[in-house]
C-alpha cells in the first residue's frame, strides 16, 4: 500500500494534535508549544473492510489467579518503598530529573543487585558499552547476566529484546529513540510519543518490566510531550541540588503505589548509599541558641520524616523587601507572614526575609504551617526556639491551628530522635501514651505565648 506525508502540529505540553499551527494550543493554552512533524500515513484502501476475527476473550475479575508472585524486590530498599513494594511485572517506569542527578546510576545498581538472579537488557542511545563498562566497574557491577545493547532504533531494541526474553529491560533515554518512518530528529514529540507507546505495547504483550530514562528541560518538565506521562504506568522524580549529596526518589505517579512515598539517597563515589534514617541526617549540625531556627516533621507516605527550617529576617532600607524561599512553596510563605502581620502584629514590611529547608528537600505538608510560622516570628523578634521542641500544626486564615493526620506516628518518632516537648494542635484527639510533653495550642497568637 502506498503511503504519504502527512503534517500535524503537537503540544509539547499536552501532547494534543491540530491539523494546522497556532500560537495558542487549543487544548491546555499553552502559548507556542505547537511543534511541526511529518508522519508517513497510509493511504486509503478502496478495498471493503473485513470482519475482525476475535483472537481473545475476557476473564472474570474472581477467576485471576493471585498465587503468582508479580513483584520483584531490587534489593534497594528505599526503591522499593517508592515503587510500592518493587518491580511489577509488565509495568513501564519512567525515571527522571536533571542532568548528572543520578538516574543512570540507580538504574545500573538495580543491574548491580539482580544480575545474578535476573537477565537483563540495558540498550543505551548515549554511551558505548565501553563506557558503560567504565561506570559498572566503579560501581561494583561483576560479571553477571547484564547484556548492554548500544542501539536507537526503538524497532530494533524491541524485535531483540522479544528474541531475548529478559527479565528486565532498560531504556537510556527515550529521547535518543527513534522510529525510521517518522521524519523527524530523535528527541522531537513524534519520536519520544512513539518510542514510548511501542515501549508499552511490549511490556504489557511479553510482561517483562521497563525502565525508562527521560530528561527534563528547562522549566523541570520531561522533555516530550505530557501524554508520555499518562502513557507509563509510574514516574520516578529524582530530586536535589547536583552540588549536594543527597538525592530524594519521588514518586509523582504510580499505578501499584502510593504516590505518597519517597527514597533518600546520598551520592557517594561508590554510587547512591541509601539513608535509612534520613531525619536524623538532617537534623545533623544543628546551630543551637540561634534565633529563626525551627524543626517541623511531616509525613511522607508512611514515613515522618523531621526538616529543620531556617530563616532569617533582616532590616532593609528599600521600599520593596525580597522574599525568598528555598524548599518551601513562596505563595504559602507570603500567606503565613500576612497572617502573622493581621493576628499577632508583627510587621515584616521593613525586612528581607529569607526561607530555607535544610538539607535540600521539599516541604509540601501543611502540618509544617506552625514550624514556619513561629520560626518568622523568632527571626523577627530574636527570641530562640528551644531545641528540644518540636512543631506541628497547619495554619489557617484566621490565625488558628487545624488538625493534621498521623500524630502519633509523628510524636512517636520525636520521642526516638531525643524530643522533650511537642507543639500540637489542640483540635487533635490524643488516644495514645507518651512521656514528651504535649503542649497543645489552638492558634498562632497562643503557641508564640506558650514559647
Amino acid at each position: 500500500m502506498a503511503s504519504k506525508n502527512k503534517t500535524v502540529y503537537v503540544c509539547t505540553e499536552c501532547g494534543a494534535e491540530s491539523p494546522k499551527w497556532s500560537g495558542k494550543c487549543p487544548s491546555c493554552g499553552q502559548w507556542d508549544t505547537m511543534a511541526e512533524f511529518k508522519i508517513s500515513a497510509p493511504e486509503k484502501s478502496t478495498k471493503k473492510a473485513s470482519v475482525h476475527t476475535i483472537t481473545s476473550t475476557a476473564t472474570k475479575l474472581s477467576e485471576i489467579d493471585e498465587t503468582d508472585e508479580v513483584r520483584t524486590q531490587t534489593g534497594i530498599k528505599e526503591l522499593d518503598r517508592v515503587l510500592g513494594g518493587g518491580i511489577v511485572k509488565g509495568s513501564l517506569i519512567l525515571v527522571t530529573g536533571e542532568p548528572g542527578i543520578g538516574k543512570s546510576t540507580i538504574l545500573l545498581q538495580i543491574c548491580l543487585k539482580l544480575s545474578q538472579s535476573h537477565k537483563i537488557l540495558y540498550v543505551s542511545g548515549e554511551e558505548s558499552p565501553r563506557q558503560i563498562k567504565l561506570r559498572a566497574d566503579r560501581l561494583g557491577l561483576s560479571d553477571g547476566q547484564v547484556y548492554l545493547l548500544a542501539k536507537t532504533d526503538i524497532e530494533e531494541v524491541c524485535e531483540y529484546a522479544r528474541i531475548e526474553k529478559p527479565d528486565i529491560l532498560i531504556v537510556d533515554s527515550i529521547q535518543t529513540m527513534q522510529k525510521e518512518d517518522i521524519n523527524s530528529s530523535p528527541g522531537s514529540v513524534a519520536q519520544v510519543k512513539e518510542a514510548t507507546s511501542m515501549l508499552m505495547n511490549f511490556a504489557k504483550s511479553e510482561e517483562i518490566p521497563v525502565f525508562v530514562v527521560g530528561h527534563v528541560n528547562k522549566e523541570g518538565a520531561v522533555a516530550g510531550p505530557k501524554v508520555m506521562e499518562h502513557m507509563v504506568d509510574a514516574v520516578l522524580y529524582f530530586e536535589g541540588d547536583r552540588s549536594q549529596e543527597y538525592r530524594i526518589l519521588r514518586a509523582v505517579k504510580n499505578r501499584f503505589g502510593s504516590t505518597n512515598e519517597i527514597g533518600v539517597f546520598e551520592m557517594t563515589g561508590t554510587g547512591l548509599k541509601e539513608v535509612e534514617n534520613p531525619s536524623q541526617l538532617f537534623l545533623q549540625g544543628k546551630p543551637t541558641d540561634i534565633s529563626g531556627i525551627a524543626t517541623a516533621c511531616v509525613v511522607e507516605g508512611t514515613r515522618p520524616l523531621f526538616a529543620e527550617i531556617q530563616t532569617l529576617v533582616s532590616p532593609t532600607p528599600f521600599p520593596a523587601p525580597r522574599r525568598v524561599s528555598v524548599g518551601y512553596d513562596y505563595n504559602r510563605l507570603n500567606l503565613i507572614i500576612a497572617v502573622l502581620e493581621k493576628r499577632c502584629k508583627l510587621f515584616f514590611g521593613n525586612s528581607d526575609t529569607y526561607l530555607n529547608i535544610i538539607g535540600g528537600i521539599r516541604l509540601d505538608d501543611p502540618a509544617a504551617d506552625l514550624a514556619v510560622a513561629i520560626a518568622l516570628a523568632s527571626g523577627l523578634k530574636d527570641f530562640i526556639i528551644p531545641e528540644d521542641t518540636m512543631i506541628i500544626g497547619e495554619l489557617g486564615l484566621a490565625g488558628e491551628i487545624r488538625a493534621v493526620t498521623s500524630l502519633e506516628r509523628r510524636v512517636t518518632e520525636a520521642k526516638n530522635l531525643g524530643f522533650k516537648r511537642c507543639l500540637i494542635p489542640a483540635r487533635n484527639k490524643i488516644d495514645f501514651e507518651t512521656s514528651l510533653e504535649l503542649v497543645r495550642v489552638d492558634s498562632v497568637r497562643d503557641a508564640l505565648n506558650k514559647l
